[in-house]
This record gives structure tokens, C-alpha cells and sequence, in this order.
């Protein structure tokens, strides 16, 4: 197998990525570097996209110069470029798309356009615990929740998704309305582990709909509901209401995971996603696989949020399954795009 140096960018949303991937045997992350925006856009309570697009801008540049550096290598030795082609926010995909083109073609290199959930669904295969194909994956961010049959790279089929809100964008609406600042997901879920368990039982949306589709905007309303029965909450209301609305979300997931697994054949199931590192999402899928005896596997904490890593792994992954990516130049941004059309 020829050694191949792909460089991996990420530019979907709030996160700029840059990373760069030795494609062999057994591939090798060899750096990596991110910037979040997460600080800049706090002000505002979400992503203000014009805001995102200029600070991709900025940074892009820097990022490329730190893993170079980092890597001990340098642009002639880079055989292509892969990116985020969607979906995302459309200025931003088209920062780092522009950027990627334009520098491939100054290399000569070509280019490997990527899915961002492609990305996401592969990320574990950084981490020393890789999973094998084929496996389940269950995709949880801030815009998507999905499971998925994975049988090799490019060889996705749809088994269930939600209906309105994602996972990762519940968690971030029910925080908002708690009174937590942006993001919430990560502050609600650090809340809900001072929350008293039992005292709030919230619905569980689609639990037994029989199918693997989720729904979780009337999760939401019914933390609302609950918050205007209250009124003024004491701290120890709101800690209990976030435990209650975790432990819905969560047993959701997990059931829908493991039938999901159990209706493939399969004995791997592929966590993803930012929603991905919660804890007791974690815990509860670790204790329902040992009893099972599934083999459930995760990326490690600093890819679950978006990320260059899985870029790169993504490019590389589609170049050695015989992918010969595109000559750089002409290029469009894909903001809406199933993963099963990819």
C-alpha cells in the first residue's frame, strides 16, 4: 500500500480544523491543531454565521503553519487535500473549500471533498480501540441524530433519524431555557449531576414507536411547560429538571442504539458526534453492552466536536478504497446533503 500524506480541513461551523494524516497499513495522525468560536459567539446565545466565515478566515492560515510544524513537514510533501464540503453553514464550507482548491492547486494535488457526518462516523478509527466493518453507528450532534449501517467507507444505509430536533440542539434549547449560557449541552449535562433522581419524569419521545426514528422537540416543550408550572426556580429545581431531561434523552438513544444493533446482526455499535461524550450517555451504553456483550466504541473526547482529525481520516479512508478524488479548481459547497448520497 503507497504511504500517502492527506491534509484535512474543517470548516462546517464554529470549529476550524486543520490536520494531517499519513495513509498506510496502519495510518498515522501526526498533528492536528483546532480553534473554536465558541467564545466569540457566546455573546450572542448561538452561531452568528457572517462572524464564522471571517474568523475561518483568520485562522486558516496559522493552523496549516502549526501542523506543518508540528509534523516536521512541509507543503511538497502533501499527495492530496481533503475538506468539508457539507453539510454546514454555506459561507463557512465555502471558506475552507476556497482554501483547500486553491491550495491543492498550487500543489498540483487533488482534492477529496468530504462529508462532515462521514467524518464523524469514521472518527473512532483514531483512536487505539478501533471498531472493524461492518458496525451501527449512532450519530449525535448539534444538527443531526441518526443511525446508521455502516459497511465499509462510502457504504452507508439509513436506519432511523429524528424528526425534528437533533439530540446535541435539544440539549442546547433545554439549556437556553434553564437559564445556562452557550453552548449548554456541556453545562446542562454538568448540572444534571447535582439533580435528584426521580423527582422530574419528562416523556420519552418515541420510545416505543417500533421503528429508529427520534423526535425530540416535544422533550423540549415539556421542560418549558414544567419551567412556567414553577415559576422562580431554586437552583436545586433547575438541577433536578436537567437530570430529568438527561435521563430521558439518554434511555431514548440507548434503546434505539441497541435495537438498532440487534435488528442489524451486527455486535459493534459506533458512537459519534458531540453528544457522543456524554457521560452517562457513556455509562448507560457501557453497562447495557457488557450484559449483551456488544462491543460499543467511541472517539476520544477531542474528536467528538468538529474537527480537521476526521477530515483527514475520512480522505485517506476514501483515497485507499480506490477514490481518486478530483482534479482542484472548480468546486461547490453542499449545505444540506444526506450521508447516504455521499
Amino acid at each position: 500500500m503507497r504511504t500517502m500524506l492527506v491534509l484535512g480541513i474543517e470548516s462546517s461551523c464554529d470549529e476550524t480544523g486543520m490536520a494531517l494524516y499519513r495513509a498506510d497499513a496502519g495510518g498515522v495522525l501526526l498533528a492536528h491543531a483546532l480553534h473554536s468560536q465558541v467564545c466569540m459567539h457566546a455573546d450572542y446565545g448561538g452561531v452568528v454565521p457572517e462572524l464564522a466565515s471571517r474568523d475561518h478566515i483568520r485562522r486558516l492560515v496559522p493552523l496549516l503553519r502549526q501542523v506543518l510544524s508540528d509534523s516536521d513537514c512541509s507543503l511538497t510533501m502533501l499527495d492530496a487535500v481533503a475538506y468539508t464540503q457539507g453539510p454546514g453553514l454555506a459561507g463557512a464550507l465555502l471558506v475552507g473549500a476556497a482554501f483547500a482548491e486553491a491550495l491543492a492547486t498550487a500543489l498540483g494535488v487533488p482534492t477529496v471533498p468530504v462529508h462532515h457526518l462521514e467524518g464523524h462516523l469514521l472518527s473512532p478509527l483514531l483512536s487505539k480501540r478501533r471498531p472493524q466493518f461492518p458496525f451501527v453507528a449512532l450519530l449525535v450532534s448539534g444538527g443531526h441524530s441518526q443511525l446508521m449501517r455502516v459497511a465499509g467507507v462510502g457504504e452507508y444505509e439509513l436506519l432511523g433519524e429524528t424528526l425534528d430536533d437533533a439530540a446535541g440542539e435539544a440539549f442546547d434549547k433545554t439549556a437556553k431555557l434553564l437559564g445556562l449560557g452557550y453552548p449548554g449541552g456541556a453545562a446542562l449535562a454538568l448540572l444534571a449531576e447535582r439533580g435528584r433522581p426521580g423527582l422530574v419524569r419528562l416523556p420519552r419521545p418515541m420510545l416505543q414507536s417500533g421503528d429508529l426514528d427520534f423526535s425530540f422537540s416535544g422533550l423540549k416543550t415539556a421542560v418549558l411547560t414544567r419551567v412556567n408550572e414553577l415559576g422562580k426556580i431554586s437552583d436545586q429545581q433547575r438541577a433536578d429538571i436537567a437530570h430529568g431531561f438527561q435521563e430521558a434523552i439518554v434511555e431514548v438513544l440507548v434503546s434505539k442504539a441497541l435495537r438498532a444493533v440487534e435488528l442489524s446482526g451486527l455486535r459493534q455499535l459506533v458512537v459519534a458526534g458531540g453528544v457522543g461524550a456524554n457521560r452517562e450517555l457513556r455509562r448507560q451504553l457501557d453497562a447495557h453492552a457488557a450484559r449483551t456483550r456488544i462491543a460499543v466504541f467511541y472517539p476520544e473526547l477531542e474528536f467528538c466536536t468538529d474537527n480537521g482529525a476526521m477530515i483527514a481520516l475520512a480522505g485517506a479512508l476514501r483515497l485507499q478504497a480506490g477514490d481518486s478524488g478530483k482534479p482542484p479548481g472548480a468546486f461547490a459547497v453542499r449545505p444540506r446533503w444526506p450521508l447516504t448520497g455521499a
